[in-house]
């Protein structure tokens, strides 16, 4: 029962974490002077010092190292999963960088993983990859 409780305490920080940083980079009224590179940072520092995920070794990593480098943290479930998939795939159409092809690579490899484990087909999943692969 407690280790049931433990999982769930962990999912609901990662989604909570998550959630916060597509709040801060995307949905807020905040300085509009802060640049996005700077709300970025923040993000991944969020992720970092709340769920011990360091985005840029994910993002720099091969799809097998990335796939078993998220399936080894216990608050990423499908849910999770998917919702960081969204904001990678938003960062990835914000930022002109070349770092955007990056962003957009690994949404597309987080959607399809979502594919893979969840047996439940999602239009809104199956749109976010045709706009994905359309802007590759």
């Amino acid at each position: 029962m407690e280790q049931k409780d433990y999982l769930m305490r962990e999912v609901e920080k990662i989604g909570m974490i998550i959630s916060a940083i597509g709040q801060k980079i995307f949905g807020g009224k905040g300085n509009t002077a802060i640049t996005l590179e700077e709300q970025i940072k923040d993000a991944k520092d969020m992720l970092f010092n709340g769920a011990d995920f360091d985005i840029d070794k994910f993002l720099n990593s091969t799809i097998q190292d990335s796939n078993k480098y998220i399936s080894g943290f216990i608050g990423f479930n499908n849910d999770n999963i998917e919702l960081l998939a969204n904001y990678l795939f938003q960062i990835g159409l914000s930022n002109k960088s070349d770092n955007s092809k990056k962003y957009l690579e690994k949404a597309l490899q987080l959607f399809e993983l979502c594919n893979f484990q969840d047996k439940t087909y999602s239009f809104e999943r199956e749109s976010n990859i045709n706009s994905i692969k359309n802007n590759l």
